[in-house]
């Protein structure tokens, strides 16, 4: 690319690599879709070779449709290849092939990693990183420059640890993590795959502490911070270490951007934590459990599985399994907006009366 040239697709080749060409067969496969070939024209013979948003797609582009509000969008479409559930498919232009699958999102994140797969790790440790000897370091791992690697840790194959994190003493990665610039990592404990966005810290001291007669006295909090295969943490999260029992984040658990997990938590597998959302001690989620963004949880309580707790909620007592709730206190939704619809009444009747009263003096 020139210099001063303006890249306005997907994928901008300066920060992401690119796979391909592949043919529609293989993105089918890929996929987990039906391949409908085009009811005029063929598919490219020399296959496809990029994603691209349905307004901006080529004959040797593939795009997708999951929202009905876009459905004009694919009508016009140029793309060659379109991923689109089975309400759609008579949608599809008369050139374009599609891939009919009841999960099109699904299906267009397996094309895009297919495109786009995830950079492997560039074995070898930066000449400024400073590595404990006894440390242990897989030959395959990428340690980045100014990384602080502490005794007797142990970072697994294909670890890629980015610029100036701190992999403290004893802390474990299995294989595959991707840790990120400035993320701190002590007295943890990673699994497979796990991947920490910038920033995060993971295991420092929980925020423990006994009252005694000259005041604060703080309580060590002597536990771990473990993450399960598939974790994902955003950037800037803190989740603080045990007491005396692990702060625990299930297998496959989503936490996002600015998200706070007190000590001796425990999330179950697959969880969603959503920006700025924080979970105080000792909580348990079970699996599937999702928070949106803002949420507060007490200590001490339990959520049931695939409960889901709306954004601002704040939750103060158990939630049981399936349940939806918003407001604080939480409560369930239809009884929130119940009460929502109640208080517009009678404010607006209170509105009127005092109307009244006014013109009447």
């Amino acid at each position: 690319m020139a210099e001063g040239t303006t890249f306005s697709g997907p994928a901008d080749p300066r920060f992401f690599t690119r796979a391909g060409p592949f043919d529609a067969a293989t993105l089918a496969e890929t996929a987990g879709a039906e391949l409908v070939l085009p009811k005029a024209g063929a598919v490219p013979e020399e296959g496809f070779v990029g994603i691209a948003p349905l307004q901006a797609a080529g004959p040797r582009d593939v795009s997708f449709l999951d929202n009905r509000r876009y459905a004009p969008l694919l009508e016009q479409t140029k793309a060659g290849l379109v991923i689109v559930a089975p309400a759609f498919a008579d949608k599809v232009p008369a050139g374009c092939a599609a891939l009919v699958t009841g999960t099109p999102y699904l299906a267009w994140s397996r094309v895009a990693r297919l495109f786009h797969p995830r950079v492997p790790a560039r074995a070898g440790v930066h000449p400024s990183a400073c590595i404990d000897p006894t440390a242990s370091i897989d030959p395959t791992a990428e340690i980045g420059p100014f990384v602080v690697v502490g005794a007797k840790a142990e970072i697994g194959p294909g670890c890629i640890i980015g610029s100036h994190a701190v992999v403290g003493d004893g802390v474990q990665l299995a294989q595959d993590c991707r840790i990120g610039s400035h993320v701190t990592l002590s007295h943890a404990v990673l699994g497979e795959r796990v991947i920490i966005l910038p920033g995060s810290r993971i295991g420092q001291d929980g925020f423990g502490f006994a009252v005694g007669p000259q005041g604060f006295e703080t309580v060590p909090q002597l536990g771990r911070v473990v993450l399960e295969n598939d974790v994902e943490i955003g950037a800037n999260s803190t989740i603080d270490r045990g007491s005396v029992n692990d702060t625990v984040i299930g297998a496959g658990s989503r936490l996002d951007n600015l998200v706070q997990i007190g000590h001796n938590a425990r999330l179950g597998r697959c969880c969603i934590v959503v920006s700025q959302a924080g979970i105080s001690g000792s909580t348990v989620l079970e699996d599937y459990v999702t928070i949106a963004a803002q949420a507060g949880l007490i200590g001490h309580i339990r959520i049931g599985a695939k409960a889901r707790i709306g954004a601002q909620c704040g939750v103060m007592s158990d939630i049981e399994g399936g349940a939806d709730v918003i407001g604080s206190p939480a409560m369930p939704f239809r009884e929130f907006f119940r009460n929502v619809a109640v208080l517009r009444k009678l404010a607006k009747k209170a509105s009127g009366s005092a109307k009244n009263g006014s013109d009447k003096g």
